[in-house]
């Protein structure tokens, strides 16, 4: 049997990085590279707290100066994150969508509640997480097609998953059947827009929007398009 590792001994990879930081020597490696991560996690949010806020003042103007001078970060740190002002701008977008989807996935995870209801509870929580930010998201959605296109594969991610969401509401046949995921992903851009406005109440109209989701005995968009 053999006998137990000595406490400096420097195939234990914890003890002798202790051993070398007492002898002044360099930390392990893996620790070192550990550390580095989390800098340049913590970077990348400082980052884009940053550029939230500074398209919210500044619009699609905002030059990458301004996003490092409020992120407290030398431009060169910026751009070794974001290469362009545009990779900056699809992150942004992708985070918030990324935001919402997660909030759509916990409502596919419920399984309580009448599935319309549910669905309207994640609309709710989405349209509240994009309210963080509603000016800076108003900003961005201004921005060239070149932008957008890069962000689509996440789009068509929440797209899917809200669908699923629809589909139980429809099976359950309280969410009318002539409406699908595209439908809410224009809704939700209009509720968006009414965001940045400071006198209208948002939520109001997305109740208005809900209520018109709704299950009826015949809605006004089906009874026309069969007449």
């Amino acid at each position: 049997m053999s006998s137990p590792k000595s406490a400096l001994d420097p195939s234990d990879g914890s003890a002798a990085s202790l051993a070398r930081a007492a002898e002044g020597g360099p930390a392990d490696p893996p620790a070192r590279g550990r550390a580095e991560r989390a800098d340049k996690a913590r970077n990348r949010a400082r980052i884009l707290a940053a550029a939230s806020e500074a398209f919210a003042e500044r619009g699609v103007e905002t030059q990458m100066d301004d996003v490092a001078a409020r992120a407290g970060l030398g431009v060169g740190t910026l751009y070794r994150h974001f290469a362009t002002k545009e990779a900056l701008m699809v992150a942004l977008m992708e985070r918030k969508f990324e935001q919402i989807l997660e909030v759509t996935r916990r409502g596919i995870e419920r399984e309580d509640g009448e599935p319309f209801e549910v669905f309207a509870d994640v609309l709710r929580e989405g349209a509240e997480v994009a309210a963080a930010d509603a000016a800076a998201q108003d900003a961005l959605m201004r921005v060239g097609d070149v932008v957008w296109s890069d962000v689509v594969p996440k789009q068509l991610e929440l797209l899917a998953a809200t669908q699923v969401l629809m589909d139980r509401a429809q099976a359950a046949g309280t969410m009318r059947s002539d409406i699908s995921a595209a439908d809410i992903s224009m809704i939700m851009c209009g509720l968006s827009a009414t965001m940045s406005v400071g006198e209208w109440d948002w939520r109001r109209y997305l109740e208005l929007a809900l209520d018109g989701l709704r299950a009826r005995a015949q809605s006004p968009v089906a009874a026309s398009t069969s007449s």
